[in-house]
């Protein structure tokens, strides 16, 4: 699978998930393989592997004009997202609210590095969330309110990707949630083709990007 330009779309996942092989992983990994099918690129950005700090009491965050200064991964993981033409976001329940690791990236990359520009602006985002039965909803809500925040795109699918398994052992056995993942990856590269066809054809993105700051004040037309 090509654009008009001969390019292959990347879609970017992000794992929130301290457990190598868990149902995370698992389900991340079958979004990928499902993307390389379509001919896209897949990268998988594991943040257990990172060394990213938590928000440190400096104090400056909604005063500073420039990124976040403290000395770890989050930088580079920055760069990753704006290459990419989607990010999955992947991610367990942990004690009925969002693993840690995933808060602790969303709240640094957000107040650290994207408030600034919101360069994720019209990127397709997805969200697929592991469970063994409980909050997964109010976990993926949250996520969707900072997909949002980030000006991005979240492509309907019918049912949210949210997998329960109260086995003991990781596995894909939740045939709904299942096929609610497979029909938002999908969705997802569409997406991704229809933005990149419409650049091509017209010049400009199909959504402007010229109002990516929500703290800039904005000139309201009076009618």
């Amino acid at each position: 699978m090509q654009d008009t330009q001969g390019v292959r779309p990347v879609i970017l996942g992000i794992s929130g998930s301290e457990r190598a092989g868990g149902n995370t992983d698992l389900a991340l990994d079958h979004a990928g393989d499902l993307v390389r099918e379509r001919g896209a690129v897949f990268r998988t950005i594991h943040l257990r592997d990172h060394r990213i700090s938590p928000c440190s009491p400096c104090g400056d965050c909604n005063a500073r004009t420039s990124p976040c200064e403290l000395k770890d991964d989050m930088p580079a993981i920055v760069e990753e997202m704006k290459r990419a033409d989607g990010i999955i976001y992947a991610v367990p329940v942990h004690g009925f609210g969002l693993a840690h690791l995933m808060q602790i990236f969303i709240e640094r990359a957000g107040v650290g590095f994207l408030r600034f520009d919101r360069p994720l602006a019209n990127k397709v985002g997805g969200i697929i969330v592991t469970s063994r039965r409980y909050s997964d909803a109010s976990v993926h809500n949250q996520l969707v309110d900072n997909l949002l925040l980030n000006r991005m795109i979240l492509v309907g699918s019918g049912f949210p990707a949210l997998l329960r398994n109260s086995a003991k052992e990781p596995g894909l056995t939740d045939v709904e949630g299942l096929d609610a993942l497979e029909r938002m990856t999908h969705r997802m590269i569409d997406m991704t083709l229809l933005l990149r066809r419409h650049q091509a054809a017209t010049g400009e993105p199909v959504l402007l990007p010229d109002d990516r700051n929500e703290r800039v004040a904005r000139a309201h037309s009076m009618t």
